[in-house]
Parts: C-alpha cells; structure tokens; sequence
C-alpha cells in the first residue's frame, strides 16, 4: 500500500496519507482490512476524492448500505442516493455516541466524507469504547450490569411517517418487529416507542467489553426520553462521570477536504464539536463489513 501511517494526537486514530499521489482505489484491499481490525478506525487523508470515488471505494469494502429509516436526526439525500446523506442538519455539539444505539439493528460500520470542512471548529470527536469501559468506575459498571437503558419516545403521525419515510402503519409494525422496539399507536395516530438497550456489550471477538451507546447525546438533547429499564432515573452523578471520561480520552479529527474515516460502530463512538459556519459539509453511509471482522 502506497501510504505513510502515523498516529494523530498519539490516541486511536491511524491516519493513512499519500505521499505517493495514487489512486485510494489503489490501496490494497486486505491491508486496510488488517488495519481497520486492529483499529477500528482510519482517516484516509491527501487521495484526490469526489463523491464518485468516495461511493466507489466504500463500496469495495462494504455491503448492505442503508438508508435511515428510523433515525434520530434528519439527514439530506446527497445526489438522489438514499445510502449517501448528510450528517445532520444542525451545528450544536453531539456528544460521544454509537450509531443508531436507540434499536436493535444497527449499521456495523460507517464511513464519513469531506466534501467540504468547516472554516473553523466543528471537529469529529471519536473514542474507543473498549477504553471507556476501563475508565468507568466499578460501582458505575455495577449498575449497567444490573440495569439497561430504557428509550421512551412519543411521535406525532405527521413526524413518525417523516422519520421511517413511510406513511403504512403495517409497514411501522414491522419495522419495529425487527429492531425489537415495542410500539403503541394511539387513537390519534401518534405512537410510543419502547426500546430497551444494554449500555455495555461484549465486542465482536468476545475477548472486551465495550461501553457504547446513545446515552449521552440522548441526555445532552432529549433527556426526558431516557431512564433506566425499571422507569428509574438514571443518577447525574454517572452522567458527569461518563462525560468526564468522555472528554478524557477523546480524540478530535479537524476535518481537511476529501477526508474519508472509515469507523467500526460495534466499538467505536463518535460525536461532534460545535461550529458557526455554513461550510461544513460532511457526509455519511451506514453499512456493514465487506469482511469478517
């Protein structure tokens, strides 16, 4: 493989250049593989990259790309392709988070694009879940051993045919079938959905466990959704805690046009500084491996 490799701010991150000005679609396919499971992360950094390229060269490592259906943010379609869409549409913080962590079936892997970088701020944040986990003290681990998160969610009808682009309430049921999530659909068509999710799971591999899931953000933007699967609180004490260790152990990606970071979303989480500008345009597919892994 053509590429230089270093650590960026001596954390997770391996950062694969081009001092060499080839192709990424020339890069060896099983080194990046190799890399990516060692890892769990990449930044693709220096390669002559378009939307064209950047959905060819994902779709060499990647199948099962989705749409997002059922997700929390509302997201632009980028060139009519329901797998290629922006990140969000606002520019608050997000904090460290897994993809999609609110249901059953998540996207294994992502993949983000530059387009175009922020004038300033709005770095990606990104940690290591396996490394939370370490961090998090004994009596909090003790409680996510003995108690799962518990999402809450009332949509009106208007809002919820939005969220899962369909307007077929057969439709609805089924897609809350799969992702295990238990629906309430009241007289005036609005719903409740019920998901419950373990804050803590065992990685891939079975050898770590990895604290990794949609806490955060959910209580930074939209606590009142969120309690403990027995309707009890969860303490702000934990939450300050596992912002604490969040801020730790971070690492920022300062985002440079034609960046692609190709993430494993089975332990790795991610999240987002603030920004001002209208510049920022980064985008987003969800998939899963090409490979084992």
């Amino acid at each position: 493989m053509a590429k230089k490799i270093h650590f960026i701010s001596n954390s997770i991150v391996q950062e694969i250049n081009n001092p060499d000005n080839v192709s990424i679609l020339e890069l060896d396919k099983e080194e990046i593989i190799s890399l990516f499971k060692a890892n769990g992360i990449l930044l693709f950094r220096g390669f002559d990259v378009d939307v064209d390229i950047f959905k060819e060269f994902t779709s060499i490592l990647s199948i099962d790309f989705i749409n997002y259906a059922g997700g929390a943010f509302s997201r632009r379609v980028i060139n009519g392709d329901e797998t290629l869409l922006s990140v969000n549409d606002f520019k608050s913080e997000i904090k460290l988070h897994g993809e999609m962590y609110y249901q059953q079936n998540i996207p294994l892997m992502l993949w983000f694009f530059c387009a175009n970088p922020p004038l300033e701020d709005g770095e990606t944040t990104v940690c290591d879940g396996r490394q939370f986990f370490n961090e998090i003290s004994s009596s909090t681990k003790e409680l996510f051993s003995k108690k799962k998160l518990k999402f809450n969610v009332r949509i009106s009808q208007e809002d919820w045919q939005k969220k899962y682009q369909t307007d077929d309430l057969n439709q609805l049921e089924e897609m809350c079938r799969k992702n295990n999530t238990h629906l309430t659909v009241n007289e005036d068509q609005s719903i409740l959905l019920e998901y419950i999710s373990p804050a803590i799971i065992p990685s891939r591999c079975g050898k770590y466990q990895v604290f990794i899931n949609s806490l955060l953000p959910t209580k930074q933007l939209n606590p009142k959704i969120l309690n403990f699967e027995d309707d009890s609180e969860i303490p702000e004490e934990v939450v300050s805690e596992l912002n604490e260790i969040a801020e730790k152990i971070t690492t920022e990606i300062s985002w440079q046009k034609g960046d692609i970071l190709m993430i494993d979303n089975t332990r790795i989480l991610h999240g987002r500084r603030s920004f001002a500008d209208d510049q920022r345009d980064i985008y987003i597919r969800l998939c899963s491996p090409a490979f084992s892994f």
